[in-house]
């Protein structure tokens, strides 16, 4: 007999002993033993499968009252920004009621907002702050909406000035809270207006509840839901295949686009990286990686961003995400406030524009404000939260996103396999090392120690931001063209 046919007769014997033992159970066992099989099997199958996914479910939503249209239109309409004399005179007839509260001596923008330099603002905002000579500059692209799952989603698409032997390159551009589309407005020309071998066409949707998108009219509007939707936007658009840029909000809803469709999303570059290493492996790196960086994979860099770490991962955050829990509970009571006062909600805003640029600029008098970013340019973007009326939904998102179990959601157990550039800014509120982002970013291309800049990269720094974006591009096109 050969050792094969040994074998046979052995495993044979072990079936039949199975048999013959669950045979000799009563029928209560038997049942409670097959329902255990049948949950062994089926956590088995579910850890298997989650492991090997590669990709999150698309879905599908309707964001209206009522039930889902049978007809959809797919008509992109032309969109033009406007004002109106009786707005104006709202927005000044609310300014010159503004009720301030002295700030306390020497407390600069320790407090929040500094109460002298709102004063400041708000004086300049009522009294040279041009909003018609504004919204032509905001006109200057080409805005467009269209109805997508009940709602109407705005957008600007930026064609190129293409020259001889250039290759276009279609790019989404998501932004964030509490920024705008027109956080790209500065970047744009450095994209769309190059002498170099590639140049980009760029789409810049609103998210839904932002500006002017239609903000959902019923509840669970979160940042899967805004990928799916601006998916449908640049298929609409006829784009079978793009890159695709965010920070802040943007860089989840871009990752979750990439986990979505990644036959669709070609790179995935971000400014903000939503990375981190769980567990003991975390724990392990950030109390040898001090010391002995090269162990964990660490740099010199990545020291120097992470350490202190206390004081620079949990000190500082709990010091600026106060509005994070607001807005992840009762967005709607605050946002009442908000949406009242335009001086209150420019004070909201341009307060997180001060201390997420640089969190030093806490210890200035006029919060670092005007060092990189002008009045009139702060004041565009309030402006949009103002007159579209959206700073209430817009801070729902948050709520919609950072619900029970938030860590337990699928695209945070999905990781994501597009190739991907990340540009990791000194000041962005958190840094996240390259051996972090590896383990939910499975092909990083690129990953760049940026010199300067914080969270509103495009913003703040928008030559920086295009140059990083080109070259990550440049690297994924020339690996493809091989």
């Amino acid at each position: 007999m050969t050792t094969a046919e040994v074998a046979e007769r052995k495993m044979m014997q072990v079936i039949e002993n199975i048999q013959q033992a669950i045979s000799s159970l009563d029928h209560k066992k038997r049942y409670i033993l097959a329902l255990s099989s049948a949950g062994i099997g089926g956590l088995l199958f579910y850890l298997a499968w989650r492991k090997k996914s590669k990709r999150i479910p698309v879905g599908d939503g309707w964001w209206r009252v009522g039930e889902k249209s049978l007809t959809e239109d797919r008509t992109i309409r032309p969109f033009v920004v406007e004002s109106s004399k009786e707005m104006i005179e709202d927005l000044y007839q609310r300014i010159d009621q503004t009720r301030y509260t002295d700030c306390l001596q020497d407390c600069r923008f320790q407090y929040g907002f500094n109460s002298n330099y709102l004063r400041k603002v708000a004086s300049y905002w009522r009294h040279e702050f041009n909003w018609d000579r504004q919204v032509k500059i905001l006109n200057k692209y080409p805005h467009f909406k269209t109805n997508i799952e009940g709602i109407d989603v705005h957008f600007i698409h930026v064609k190129p000035v293409q020259h001889v032997g250039q290759k276009v390159i279609r790019l989404m551009m998501v932004h964030g809270w509490p920024g705008s589309f027109y956080e790209f407005y500065r970047i744009l020309p450095m994209l769309t207006e190059t002498n170099g071998d590639v140049v980009f066409e760029v789409i810049c949707p609103s998210i839904p509840g932002y500006g002017f998108s239609e903000a959902p009219h019923v509840q669970g509007f979160n940042s899967m839901d805004a990928a799916r939707v601006f998916h449908k936007l640049m298929e609409r658009l006829e784009f079978s295949e793009y890159y695709v840029h965010g920070g802040d909000w943007g860089a989840l809803i871009t990752s979750n686009m990439a986990q979505m469709k990644p036959e669709c999303v070609k790179g995935l570059h971000l400014s903000m990286i939503f990375a981190r290493a769980g567990g003991t492996m975390t724990i392990l790196s950030l109390i040898i990686g001090r010391y002995l960086p090269f162990l964990v994979g660490f740099t010199r860099e990545d020291v120097r961003r992470i350490y202190p770490y206390m004081e620079k991962n949990v000190y500082e955050i709990l010091r600026e995400s106060g509005y994070m829990h607001i807005q992840a509970t009762k967005p709607d009571t605050a946002g009442c406030a908000l949406n009242d006062s335009p001086v209150g909600l420019a004070a909201y805003i341009l307060e997180k524009f001060s201390t997420w640029t640089d969190f030093k600029n806490r210890d200035l008098e006029d919060g670092g404000l005007e060092k990189k970013f002008s009045l009139d340019d702060l004041l565009t973007n309030v402006m949009i939260y103002w007159t579209t009326g959206s700073i209430v939904p817009s801070m729902r998102f948050y709520k919609e996103n950072i619900r029970k179990n938030h860590h337990k959601r699928v695209d945070n157990v999905t990781k994501i396999y597009v190739p991907t550039g990340l540009a990791a800014f000194p000041n962005e509120l958190m840094h996240c090392p390259w051996v972090w982002a590896s383990s939910r970013f499975t092909d990083i291309r690129s990953y760049t120690y940026m010199p300067r800049g914080g969270h509103f990269a495009a913003f703040e720094e928008p030559e920086l931001l295009s140059q990083d974006i080109l070259q990550f591009v440049k690297k994924v096109e020339g690996k493809k063209a091989k």
